[in-house]
């Protein structure tokens, strides 16, 4: 299988490796685990997979097309109580919306509960692992602190036969939750807390999403990881930073269990963290459940599925991972960076298009009462996107922040007595304008040179003016609802403020809903996921919501970084 079809073959040419790569190619260089490349990418089914989880999707699978290798997708599901299918098919929605596709079928670590229940009852056998009937909370206790060695368990030191017995048992359903775990047997004054005797099993009255009620024991995911590794034969099991800690204990269960010269090993890498945005999944889920967002896809959520609601293309996120790179040590990657790459795709691949969102109408009072057909590029940047025919008539609708009355020196918009192009037709100018009661303007009257036509080849249509608007013609302008995102919050770390909490940074001007807004008459047919430039303004998205009659579009990325503007 094509594990990464993207990836061209000159991808990576010239481009100096990282660490993960170098260590990869001096085991390929010593025939380690018979030349084989095999990666995984292990999500826990508890909730939608968000940026971070994208750079860590294009790692793994990256490194397995860079090396002719394989890629599993494997769920951790080995916790009940916090999976759900919704969450297992939205994951592999966005592997595979990435470009993405692993080797053979889904995975799931529940696929091997049997083989890790023969595995316990062996070590039980060898001496190397105990039922515990003390609490989560004395068990803690124990411990102690690093400072200081722990202690042992009163029952560390049961019998065999005894701890198989209660082992069977606990299978069975005959104990209650929390009365007993089984514990592998260490070191309790190990310097890593991981290693002081961990927790193996623990009894959960809870329905499996996969197994159903077959089991009322779960593995840990200490336990689970690596003998699920060895099973599929993966050679490199890369992690976030915060499973350092937890290598010793991998590589310990392996020596219990395995007994082959081929091992998978752990590498890890650092986290990229992300400012004004949270990335845990607890308060994401937090967000969602209590309304502070429409939904895990909701277009201010860093989830990948926000993300794509909100137009951001699979290209662009895969960009991204690349220029944030992979590192030993966590870094804040600034969401400037991620918006540049939406806006550098996005500035190639989106047609331009006219849209006016806070309109006001212009009558050309010396134009002629009829349409006539506008040509226009679709985009500047791609030659071969074309042209195309756009109505154009005596009513027109322009933006109202496009026109001033006592307009500054330097302002190339439309005020009295002034000129203006508009785009890819006529030059105008402002003659007089008509005003309600409160003194809004409602109306404004232009001449309009006939001879300006642009591209008309005479001397006129090449006159030049400093300002130039997009406009939509008033009688075949379609209308549509538009939503302006911006950031979720309003400070860099929003979880990094102690005794504060979080959502106590919300920005509450991150959504901004205008209806009525003037499109142009080829939009009617946009469907959910298009994206365009509006002219001027920025990259849109028509969202899911949309519907031919009421169209929806969703604000991607502005066409400039305007936030360290506001945000001063």
């Amino acid at each position: 299988m094509d594990t990464n079809h993207h990836i061209s073959e000159t991808e990576d040419e010239g481009k100096s490796l990282n660490f993960i790569e170098q260590i990869i190619e001096e085991e390929l260089a010593e025939g380690k685990n018979e030349g084989r490349v095999y990666t995984r990418f292990p999500p826990e089914p508890n909730g939608y997979l968000h940026i971070g989880h994208a750079t860590s999707i294009c790692l793994n699978f990256g490194l397995a097309a860079k090396y002719q290798g394989k890629c599993n997708l494997r769920f951790d599901d080995t916790n009940p109580v916090k999976e759900d299918v919704e969450y297992t098919d939205s994951i592999q929605e966005d592997i595979q919306w990435l470009g993405f596709e692993w080797e053979g079928k889904v995975r799931y670590a529940s696929d091997y509960f049997d083989q890790l229940y023969e595995w316990a009852e062996q070590m039980i056998l060898q001496g190397k692992a105990y039922v515990d009937d003390q609490t989560a909370e004395e068990i803690s206790a124990g411990r102690k602190t690093i400072n200081e060695p722990g202690v042992n368990s009163p029952y560390r030191n049961r019998s065999v036969e005894e701890n198989l017995d209660l082992f069977r048992r606990m299978r069975k359903g005959e104990f209650p939750e929390g009365s007993k775990v089984l514990r592998a047997k260490i070191d309790m004054s190990s310097p890593n807390m991981l290693m002081r005797d961990p927790i193996m099993y623990r009894i959960l009255f809870n329905k499996h999403h996969r197994t159903g009620d077959k089991w009322c024991i779960y593995p840990m995911y200490d336990f689970t990881h690596g003998q699920s590794d060895y099973l599929e034969g993966i050679t490199h099991s890369i992690c976030t930073l915060e499973f350092e800690v937890h290598r010793p204990l991998y590589n310990w269960f392996l020596d219990q269990l395995t007994h082959t010269e081929y091992r998978p090993r752990q590498i890890e890498f650092a986290r990229r963290n992300l400012n004004y945005t949270v990335m845990s999944k607890r308060k994401l889920l937090e967000l969602v459940q209590k309304g502070y967002v429409s939904g895990w896809d909701d277009p201010r959520m860093p989830t990948i599925s926000g993300l794509r609601r909100r137009g951001y293309t699979p290209e662009s996120i895969r960009a991204f991972a690349e220029k944030v790179g992979v590192a030993r040590r966590e870094i804040v990657v600034d969401i400037a960076l991620l918006e540049y790459c939406i806006r550098e795709h996005l500035n190639k691949t989106a047609p331009r298009v006219m849209a006016v969102l806070h309109p006001v109408k212009v009558v050309l009072d010396n134009y002629p009462d009829q349409t006539e057909m506008v040509e226009i590029e679709n985009n500047p940047e791609d030659a071969s996107a074309g042209m195309r025919k756009v109505p154009f008539s005596r009513e027109l609708y322009i933006e109202r922040d496009d026109f001033m009355e006592n307009a500054p020196k330097k302002f190339f918009r439309l005020t009295p007595g002034g000129e203006v192009r508009l785009k890819g037709a006529y030059i105008i100018k402002c003659e007089r304008v008509e005003k309600d009661a409160e003194g809004n303007i409602t109306l404004i009257h232009c001449s309009c040179d006939m001879e300006s036509k642009s591209g008309s080849g005479t001397e006129a249509s090449n006159r030049k003016v400093k300002g130039t608007l997009h406009w939509v013609s008033a009688s075949e302008a379609i209308d549509a609802e538009v939503r302006l995102y911006d950031r979720l919050f309003k400070d860099e770390d929003p979880a990094g403020h102690k005794d504060v909490d979080f959502k106590e940074f919300i920005n509450e001007n991150s959504l901004e809903i205008l209806k009525g807004c003037k499109l142009e008459p080829g939009l009617k047919e946009a469907k959910p996921g298009d994206r365009f430039q509006f002219q001027r303004l920025g990259y849109f998205c028509v969202d899911k919501d949309s519907q031919p009659e009421s169209l929806v579009f969703n604000r991607t990325v502005g066409l400039k970084d305007t936030w360290a503007k506001l945000k001063n």
